[in-house]
């Protein structure tokens, strides 16, 4: 496909944090850009800021007239049903549908790809990397699954030759990427309703590390079974942090590379996993050629992302941090971060399921992970694109969580069971609608602060 060709592109799910990065891609290079979505967020209102038209009905009627098949693409999201009457419209139609993967690979095929893989960690290390590059002045473009702060947006720069890429293990959505240099973050079983067993995903991470031919160019968090440069933060590895400590709310480490030793680097980020995740992308960009001055100083003005260990609140008498976590090992990675920096607090921790096969795969390591905080409030699973699975819900992971302080909620009682709590530190963490709830959480712990 010759994108040049492509005149206007219709997003079926423009709403979702990838599509949303791609939608403002093809907007800013001059397409036409429109599309749906099952409901407004803010990540829809920012793109129509953009001057980009969404519907919220899935109704042929409101598919432009001018988008006719010979000129546009369509990009559907894998969360679509097949029955969806606007994308069988365009199959009918013979127009070039194709899946967010497909259109990246298209995108990155021509380019010094960097791609960034792993079940946790993508979306912070490629953030991470694409600032870095942008920063020391890159020709890039890097296409994000989080709004990354310091640019209050899910894509980083407009460049032509170099680029950064989420390589979503989803679908096996990464195969259809063509890296250069890549990464594997982890490698924990996760979307077993897509892959069925362990085995299955590891073996398709494996086939994607195997796109990278140069072992020097594939980095790999230390202990992967995977061919590659070793990363590890407090261990030996091709790549260390270590006399790691905490300044100021941050850490200040230093770092072993294959050649030399960088001192004194600083990153706002708190948590092992960040570390871990910041000293993966220092090594991409040392081995792409970056100064390392210019790594040191993108590291210190990263700001985080939004949804990942993002800062609401931070006054004396009350801490709200919001968290996309939702995985057993994510949450985890949150109690970790939030213990660290306040060791004496009593944690309030809010909790959405997402998927009812996840909950179900792993409802074992989410009630392990929510007993660890001191009060837990559980809401109802967000089934995003699943039915409800019989015996599947919140009511048997609570009955699960070892934890007397425990409760499941309603979203519409729960701004009023958070006052109830005289936790310090508040946490909410999912990666369903529970994002939609934070402003609201937010502005009721500033009333009674």
């Amino acid at each position: 496909m010759n994108l040049n060709q492509i005149h206007n592109v219709y997003f079926i799910g423009i709403g979702g944090i990838g599509m949303s990065a791609l939608a403002r891609y093809f907007k800013a290079i001059g397409k036409n850009v429109c599309g749906y979505d099952k409901t407004e967020t803010e990540l829809t209102k920012e793109l129509e800021a953009l001057g980009i038209e969404i519907h919220f009905e899935d109704s042929i009627s409101l598919i432009p007239k001018d988008y006719y098949s010979e000129n546009t693409l369509v990009i559907i999201t894998p969360a679509v049903p097949k029955t969806h009457s606007e994308w069988n419209y365009f199959l009918e139609r013979e127009y070039q549908v194709k899946k967010r993967a497909e259109v990246l690979g298209i995108i990155t095929k021509d380019t010094f790809c960097f791609a960034v893989a792993g079940t946790h960690g993508k979306t912070t290390t490629s953030s991470i990397l694409g600032h870095i590059l942008y920063e020391s002045g890159a020709d890039v473009t890097a296409f994000l699954g989080g709004i990354v702060e310091n640019y209050n947006s899910n894509l980083i720069g407009s460049g032509k030759t170099v680029t950064v890429v989420e390589a979503d293990e989803f679908d096996r959505s990464f195969l259809h990427l063509y890296p250069n240099i890549a990464c594997v973050t982890s490698m924990d079983a996760d979307h077993l309703d897509i892959y069925g067993d362990t085995a299955s995903i590891e073996a398709s991470f494996v086939e994607f590390a195997g796109k990278v031919e140069d072992k020097n160019n594939l980095f790999v968090a230390k202990g992967l079974p995977l061919d590659g440069i070793s990363v590890a933060v407090n261990e030996e590895a091709d790549y260390k942090a270590f006399n790691v400590r905490i300044e100021n709310s941050a850490y200040v480490f230093d770092v072993q590379t294959p050649s030399e030793i960088i001192k004194d680097i600083r990153f706002n980020l708190p948590g092992k996993h960040n570390l871990t995740n910041a000293l993966i992308a220092l090594a991409m960009a040392n081995t792409y050629g970056t100064p390392t001055e210019s790594i040191a100083k993108a590291l210190f003005t990263f700001k985080g992302v939004k949804r990942r260990f993002s800062y609401q609140i931070k006054e004396e008498n009350v801490v709200y941090i919001d968290d996309y976590a939702h995985h057993p090992t994510e949450i985890n990675a949150v109690h970790q971060a939030v213990t660290e920096l306040y060791p004496e607090e009593k944690v309030l921790a809010i909790f959405q399921p997402h998927l009812f096969s996840r909950t179900k795969d792993f409802i074992d390591g989410f009630a392990s992970s929510l007993s660890a905080f001191d009060e837990v409030i559980l809401l109802d699973i967000y089934p995003a694109r699943e039915l409800p699975v019989e015996g599947v819900n919140s009511e048997w992971l609570l009955s699960k969580i070892d934890n007397p302080n425990k409760k499941l909620v309603s979203k519409t009682d729960l701004i009023s069971e958070i006052l109830k709590s005289n936790a310090k530190v508040v946490v909410t963490i999912g990666a369903g609608d529970i994002g939609e709830l934070v402003k609201p959480i937010k502005e009721a712990l500033y009333e009674k602060v």
